[in-house]
């Protein structure tokens, strides 16, 4: 009797109904009981890949970016704005918020919540939006940075390019003010900083002045554009004149550094001054 080749039609027909026949289930199975067909490794298999595409779903929505903040509700400005005692009770509870967090560059995304929402509350109380038009006196003189939600990115920029802070520049950042002029419309950044110099030199002080003119936008939105940076030396070396920063040209600048920005004063009085930036920035500030 001729017998078929095992690579022959036959041969793999008969291969492949033996696999797909159920099969008998083991000594300890009840009568009658056999395996489905297609039943055992490759449904296994499958439900392992679905679990596994389920998980990286879930990681993936767990690390998806935070939402922007949403914009400041006034909603209940007009009843809590005429209590002066309970806007200084919030305007204590929002300092108390910020203090430890040297300036936000110690904050952790809990750090940053709740500011952000003591800072809406005090905004929310303030009598409405700020009018910049009829209160802009209050803006004149030198205020003190005491918290930036931006640097909780650990760096002297923000969410601006910026030096990095911590253990990749010796840099040290100091107080930071913002002095403005309403007259001359001039809005000066000043950042006290400290560099590390290589053993036994001492560390370099020195101040940087970013200069602005600014301008109004609306009703609370205020414009600055860069005009130039000027770094002055403190301590034994206090007797060196200023220095003045090269400005990059224009046409070689990047279009994220376009030497210019615009923020919303939300909340503004006689000695604190509550502002958000067109990045989500929540600054704080009180006078000098």
């Amino acid at each position: 009797m001729a017998m078929a080749a095992p690579w022959s039609s036959s041969s793999c027909c008969t291969a492949t109904a033996s696999t797909s026949a159920p099969r008998p289930l083991g000594p300890g199975s009840p009568k009658g009981a056999a395996w489905p067909a297609g039943a055992g490794g490759s449904s296994c298999t499958g439900q392992r890949r679905n679990r596994r595409r389920r998980r990286r779903l879930s990681v993936c929505a767990t690390a998806a970016a935070p939402p922007p903040p949403p914009p400041v509700d006034y909603a209940d400005a007009s009843a809590a704005g005429a209590d002066a005692d309970y806007v200084a009770s919030l305007k204590v509870k929002l300092l108390s918020a910020v203090s430890g967090l040297n300036r936000g560059l110690a904050a952790g995304q809990e750090d940053l919540d709740r500011a952000d929402a003591a800072a809406r509350e005090l905004e929310a109380a303030g009598g409405g939006p700020v009018d910049l038009g009829r209160d802009l006196d209050r803006l004149q003189g030198r205020w003190r940075l005491v918290y930036s939600s931006a640097f909780s990115s650990r760096t002297l920029g923000g969410s601006r390019p910026g030096p990095p802070t911590g253990r990749l520049l010796p840099i040290t950042l100091g107080q930071v003010f913002q002095r403005v002029d309403v007259v001359s419309r001039d809005l000066d950044n000043i950042v006290e900083l400290e560099l590390g110099a290589p053993w036994p030199l001492p560390p370099l002080e020195a101040t940087a002045t970013l200069a602005h003119k600014f301008e109004i936008v609306g009703t609370s939105g205020i414009k600055i554009s860069f005009e130039k940076t000027t770094v002055k030396t403190r301590g034994s070396l206090s007797q060196l004149p200023p220095l003045e920063v090269p400005r990059i040209p224009d046409n070689l600048r990047p279009p994220s550094d376009a030497g210019s920005g615009e923020f919303e004063v939300t909340y503004l009085d006689g000695d604190t001054r509550v502002t958000r930036g067109d990045r989500g920035e929540l600054r704080v500030f009180v006078i000098a």
